[in-house]
């Protein structure tokens, strides 16, 4: 594994990817996140649970997913550096059918809604960062939604190799196959396909 960092460590990174912000705003930050530590397979959040948090994983890969008419649909995967949440339970405070499980062993530090919510208030780059943290998650599900509805297995294929690349890396194949809505057996043949290109 990777390097551990800190709570404030996290801080920064977070202020740096999503709005600047003086010392004290860092340290009000700071003072929110919550650090967990997730083993491999384990269910973060079941279905029927309400999300309440904001997940940044620091290091590890995260799915979220759902099941469908005895199917189970890869709905998200996120990496070291990326968001997890959903949204939906996040925002209407209701039991959820998404599930989140950690692929990886991973950490990760929660930004739970109601203390970001009420620091937000009184300090204006953590609402600009609250307010790109979700313009980034919906973007997100756009540009899924489109790369199902609109593109090619190749092309999916493609594009997700350019916007994750490490999901790509260390996601198993079954995962991706799933998340680019096809057969395990037609991404085996566009893989070798693009290594051709």
């Amino acid at each position: 594994m990777k390097e551990i960092h800190t709570t404030r460590d996290i801080a920064r990174e977070l202020a740096r990817k999503y709005s600047t912000m003086t010392h004290a705003e860092l340290d009000i930050l700071e003072s929110i996140l919550v650090p967990h530590k997730f083993a491999k397979n384990q269910l973060i959040l079941k279905e029927g649970d309400i999300c309440r948090d904001i997940l940044y994983i620091d290091i590890g890969l995260l799915r979220q997913f759902y099941h469908k008419k005895n199917m189970v649909v890869t709905e998200h995967l996120g990496v070291d550096g990326t968001i997890v949440m959903c949204i939906e339970s996040l925002f209407r405070e209701e039991p959820t059918r998404l599930q989140v499980e950690a692929v990886e062993q991973s950490i990760c530090y929660a930004l739970p809604k109601q203390r970001l919510e009420e620091v937000a208030l009184h300090n204006v780059n953590i609402q600009i960062l609250y307010r790109k943290i979700l313009e980034e998650s919906l973007i997100l599900s756009q540009v899924h939604a489109d790369l199902v509805r609109f593109e090619t297995a190749q092309d999916r294929y493609k594009r997700l190799c350019k916007l994750m690349p490490k999901v790509v890396q260390r996601a198993p194949l079954n995962y991706i196959a799933n998340y680019l809505q096809m057969t395990p057996e037609t991404l085996s043949r566009v893989r070798a396909a693009t290594l051709l290109d």
